[in-house]
């Protein structure tokens, strides 16, 4: 920290604590001379307030980047004045104990004092965040902006955090905040990873003796828990003066914060809906010390507070969104249609919609109006299935249900019940009433999904009862409803340890009583451009990242596979991957989820496939990769009418993973009128390319996995790479070009969910989604994916891309999974194969001498030279699609090997 930012100020009190006359001495951090030597005019002033049991130290790298290169060259710089609140850090320890209404009272005298003017973002840390905000609503005329790190306003209903109600306890309070440092170091474990011994020693510094600490006591004993606080009305006062604050706001949050969780996030959020928000995963309540957070602040300012291209501050995008980029009009869009379009045109249709394969005791139950299983829903494992007529009539009683439960356009609903008629019920109930539907799926393991499901912040769970026991025990939020009916001796004990409001088949229940009665509630119709879902990414290539999609682009999505493949109304489809089953509908399609465990992809058998396709005599099939692994290996057991069933289908799609030619040529003697296709895309856009068996031998061996040519109203690029790794933001469509891939189409997400940082940066070349995928066009226009941007390999002889590598790898007889990852410092990298062998390779490290020699052989054919090769008996992989490498994991799995150290799993 710069001794030249350290500054000392007397300043007339005019707190009700204070006696008239009174001055306070106030020690704080001001950036001024830093400015003063660049030359130029702040653009503002960002007015930085410490929480307990801080000090300005906390905002260090804010004072450093304020003037920095980047922050000049996009409209800087910005003076920043990071104060120490009086009895805290190096400010006057004044005896008094001061109250949330004299702190904000105390910051209006400083900045009064310091003539500041305007325009000021105000910037707040736990306690720091409330009266941050308190002056900013006093200060309207000079606010230009709010940041905000993991606070709280304390809304009504939420019980104190358990740490703070210990810190509170009368036993525990003055001894664990004042006469020792207990506070102090308790907080300080809170940052991951751990401070360094010198930072520790910095935010130590000012608080050596009990007398210096009285200030951290007084303010714990000032959090206003309970309605007859003394701090009570200023809090209040604060909490709701905020939602009419109109102006920008950045939320940067840890998530692992045990004080300040998530659920603090959310209520700030229904104060200000329009704010932008990054979670940093990982990151805790110190999120200053565990992530950067000056770069991405910087950034933030200079396009939503400067705004060179001209937005005034306190203007707001429609929809609640800092107005930028995104918010052009679609050109390539087209007409809009509602994703229930089809089902609504369909009412008086009795034939066959969706048919579920799976036993029933793996599912939950959906009634019909007289409360009886849907047609055909029998028990044991015989199908059952639902008409497009009853369909229509189910959403439509459930929306009614749900919004009886107090379900409006915009809330959250997370959905936790598995692909069938149930989820997707669910589904097109919740998009007719606007709500936005939660899909995480059991796929990201419990982990990932916890994560995910705590980021979206849904204020509705709908759930099986195993996912239920998952919410209670995670700590998920919203209001829960089960997906099925209890038994009725277990209903009341259920309901209480569930805490359970309504169960799904009660509420189509009681939509259906209040259709009939005439007085179903109203139900707005969402616009095109509300969002409509959040779904959640694999978690391949670190954590699943929420992709918001808008009605506009589901429907999109929806009409370029039907432009893309013909699937027109009639069409009847195998969905071997979840969520094609759950566009049946929107398509018009008679769909069926076969027997099989959706969440692991290798559990589908052909057997499986084949009395999917038999019962709704299948034209369209969509599988994983994996899946159709297990497909081929478990062919043997295919009866003659299981191969017959299987000979009418006329499409067999396969997306998420790459497939090798061997592969589909034996899923193609399996469906033998069938057109093989394998589309290229991701959940943020799919489907952006498109290949056919016949078009994959067509193209022959190259550098990577072909994926074709762009689908219908997709249109794709290349970011050249550069030879230090990076990429040159100047799209191309040159032949033999590497690097990383660019999509736009009318389906392309609307954003990422909470991830600014993520967003700003897939965003980061106008007009473009920036995959992350790296590949090159062919002389004739394919594309061809090499592997993931973050798992190139920048060796000496230059950058090398690992697909084309691992191909190679896996012809190699006894190989059955390949990857190749890089090893040591960048621009120097090693090249590994790490391959995965038949049978498995009993133990992790280096290959045989003979699989070396034929890898490194191999390797060389395609312009790569290995510096060594191991073996492992199980590559890590995604849990949804069984099958992409998580290369990151693995190199730093291989490094530890090479070095001799003890690897452990990767």
């Amino acid at each position: 920290m710069h001794a030249s930012w350290r500054r000392t100020l007397s300043v007339p009190s005019t707190a009700a604590v204070d006696a008239p006359g009174t001055s306070r001495q106030w020690h704080f951090l001001d950036n001024a001379d830093d400015v003063a030597a660049t030359g130029v005019e702040p653009a503002g002033t960002l007015l930085c307030v410490h929480g307990n049991p801080t000090w300005s130290y906390l905002w260090r790298t804010l004072l450093a980047g304020a003037t920095s290169p980047s922050t000049l060259a996009a409209g800087g710089p910005w003076r920043v004045v990071a104060v120490d609140q009086l009895d805290m850090g190096f400010s006057e320890r004044t005896g008094t104990f001061r109250r949330l209404e004299d702190r904000i009272t105390d910051l209006g005298d400083l900045t009064a004092a310091l003539h500041l003017d305007g325009p000021v973002v105000t910037v707040g840390h736990d306690w720091g965040g409330i009266i941050s905000l308190g002056w900013a609503d006093r200060h309207r005329d000079q606010l230009a902006g709010v940041v905000l790190t993991n606070t709280a306003v304390h809304p009504a209903g939420f019980s104190l955090p358990p740490a703070l109600k210990l810190a509170l306890h009368p036993a525990i309070h003055r001894w664990g905040t004042t006469t020792s440092a207990a506070f102090l170091r308790v907080t300080h474990a809170l940052a991951q990873p751990a401070l360094a011994p010198e930072v520790r020693d910095a935010f130590m510094a000012p608080y050596r003796t009990a007398l210096r600490r009285a200030g951290v006591g007084n303010f714990v004993a000032d959090i206003p828990a309970a309605e007859s606080h003394p701090s009570r009305a200023a809090l209040e006062e604060v909490s709701s003066g905020i939602r009419t604050l109109g102006v920008p706001a950045l939320m940067m949050w840890g998530p692992k914060d045990p004080v300040f969780s998530d659920r603090y996030l959310r209520d700030l959020l229904s104060r200000m809906p329009h704010a932008d928000v990054h979670r940093f995963e990982g990151a805790g309540h110190l999120v200053q010390e565990d992530r950067d957070i000056a770069t991405p602040a910087f950034d933030w300012l200079a396009k939503n507070v400067v705004a060179p291209g001209g937005r005034a501050p306190g203007d707001v995008a429609p929809g609640g969104r800092a107005a930028g980029p995104a918010d052009a009009p679609e050109s390539d869009a087209g007409p809009f249609r509602p994703m229930l379009a089809e089902l609504d045109a369909r009412r008086n249709d009795h034939s066959t919609a969706i048919v579920d394969m799976v036993p029933a005791a793996g599912r939950a139950a959906t009634r019909d109006r007289a409360g009886s299983p849907a047609s055909g829903q029998g028990s044991g494992s015989s199908p059952r299935s639902v008409s497009w007529a009853d369909l229509a009539r189910d959403v439509d009683d459930l929306a009614a249900g749900l919004a009886d439960l107090g379900v409006r356009g915009g809330d959250r609903v997370s959905l936790l019940v598995p692909p069938g008629i149930t989820l997707t019920t669910l589904i097109y109930a919740c998009l007719r009433l606007g709500a936005v539907i939660v899909v995480a799926d059991a796929g990201l393991g419990t982990k990932g999904m916890s994560r995910a499901i705590k980021g979206a912040g849904p204020a509705y769970l709908i759930g099986i009862e195993r996912a239920l026991a998952g919410a209670r025990l995670y700590n998920w939020p919203g209001v829960k409803v089960c997906s099925e009916d209890f038994t009725p001796a277990m209903d009341a004990t259920k309901r209480k340890l569930l805490n359970v409001a309504a169960t799904v088949p009660q509420l189509l229940a009681n939509g259906r009583v209040m259709h009939l009665a005439a007085s179903a509630p109203a139900m707005g119709s969402p616009g095109a451009d509300d969002d409509a879902a959040v779904l959640f990414t694999s978690g391949s290539t670190g954590p699943a990242k929420g992709v918001v999609y808008t009605h506009r682009r589901l429907a999109a999505m929806r009409d370029t596979l039907k432009a893309a493949y013909k699937l027109e109304a009639g069409t009847a489809l195998v969905a071997g991957f979840a969520p094609f089953a759950l566009l049946g509908p929107a398509l018009g399609a008679t769909s069926v989820t076969p027997d099989m465990d959706v969440t692991a992809p290798r559990t589908l058998t052909a057997a499986a496939l084949a009395d999917a396709a038999a019962a709704i005599d299948a034209t369209v099939v969509f599988a994983s990769p994996a899946a159709l692994v297990n497909v081929v290996a478990t062919a043997a057991q295919l009866t003659d009418t299981h191969k017959t069933a299987l000979a009418g289908v006329e499409i067999v799609l396969s997306a998420g993973a790459p497939l090798g030619e061997p592969l589909l040529a034996q899923v193609q003697d399996l469906t033998p009128q069938a057109t093989l296709h394998t589309p290229y895309g991701m959940t943020e856009a799919l489907p952006v390319t498109d290949i056919s068996l016949a078009g994959i031998r067509e193209a022959g061996a190259g550098n990577g996995v072909c994926v074709g040519m762009p689908v219908s109203g997709a249109t794709v690029a290349v970011a050249p790479l550069t030879p230090e790794g990076g990429v040159d933001p100047e799209p191309t469509t040159r032949a033999n070009v590497t690097g990383e891939i660019l999509v736009r189409a009318p389906h392309v997400k609307e954003r990422y969910d909470r991830l600014w940082i993520t967003q700003e940066q897939s965003a980061s070349i106008p007009g473009w989604h920036r995959s992350g995928d790296v590949g090159h066009f062919d002389d004739a226009g394919r594309l061809w994916v090499e592997g993931r941007l973050a798992h190139i390999l920048t060796t000496p002889a230059g950058v090398r891309t690992p697909v084309a590598g691992e191909l190679a790898a896996e012809q190699v007889p006894g190989v059955a999974r390949a990857a190749v990852v890089g090893v040591g410092p960048a621009g120097v990298q090693a090249a590994v194969a790490v391959v995965e062998t038949v049978p498995p390779a009993k133990h992790s490290g280096l290959a045989g001498t003979g699989l070396a020699a034929q890898l490194r052989s191999a390797a060389a054919g395609v312009g790569l030279e290995l510096s060594a090769v191991l073996v492992i008996d199980a590559m890590p992989t995604d849990i949804r699609h069984n099958s992409k490498i998580d290369r990151t994991a693995l190199s730093a799995w291989a490094s530890r090997m090479l070095a001799g150290e003890k690897a452990g799993r990767p």
